[in-house]
């Protein structure tokens, strides 16, 4: 199983989605347009065991219907595996719960957001940083994503390098040494995703406040944030 990219698997998506024989790993893979040859994928929060370090060259930790704040033991597990491959640079890529995990697991905190529940297409911000990192430099300052989260990095972990906001989410990406990031946003989501889960999701949305119909018509794809995968492999 040797130089295998090995998507950490955290939770599982929508029922909806799954319903159509998809999850996030299938979306990730797509994403980064690799044969899915090169993947391993393992369900940490289904007890699955990490496969050894030197089996593998880059890690995808994925999204999760899970909250960081629970503290599931498998959380601790993942932690202390993607401290190691951090330790040997292997590049890291984690998103949404993954990019929580991270920060969590290298001394960030996590928790619920003050004002709630960011959903949608939206909009990010690059900071200066970014004009130099290997993931996020040949991006524009400004471009549309997915997300869909509770949870977010409150504060990020000392050594951390802030690589972009929005006016929601102080820290929708960062970096951690020269080869593992965090993106809050969802690049492997396409617009159908994100429309499917806005719908699933609609009677909590509406009674948090939030307008259902206009979260819809704003949903659009987003190639730039989604080019994020292929930019982590053509790292590889």
């Amino acid at each position: 199983m040797s130089n295998k990219i090995l998507i950490i698997k955290t939770g599982n998506t929508i029922p909806s989605l799954l319903d159509e024989n998809e999850d996030f790993e299938d979306w990730f893979i797509r994403g980064t347009g690799l044969n899915s040859n090169r993947f391993v994928c393992c369900a940490v929060d289904k007890g699955e065991s990490l496969p050894v370090i030197d089996d593998v060259v880059a890690a995808i930790v994925t999204g999760s219907p899970a909250y960081v704040t629970e503290l599931a033991p498998w959380n601790e597990i993942a932690a202390v595996y993607l401290r190691l491959l951090h330790l040997q640079q292997k590049p890291i890529l984690g998103v949404c719960y993954g990019h929580q995990l991270l920060a969590w697991a290298f001394g960030g905190e996590v928790g619920f957001h003050p004002n709630g529940r960011e959903i949608g297409t939206i909009d990010v911000e690059l900071t200066l940083e970014a004009a130099s990192d290997l993931l996020f430099a040949k991006m524009p300052k400004q471009f549309s994503a997915q997300a869909s989260h509770q949870q977010s990095v409150l504060s990020l972990p000392d050594e951390a390098v802030l690589l972009a906001k929005n006016s929601f989410d102080a820290h929708h990406a960062f970096r951690l040494g020269s080869s593992t990031w965090g993106v809050q946003f969802h690049p492997e989501f396409s617009a159908h995703v994100m429309s499917t889960y806005i719908c699933e999701r609609r009677n909590d949305i509406a009674r948090e406040g939030l307008n259902v119909e206009e979260l819809l018509a704003r949903v659009e794809a987003t190639p730039v944030s989604a080019s994020l995968l292929q930019q982590f492999s053509a790292l590889l």
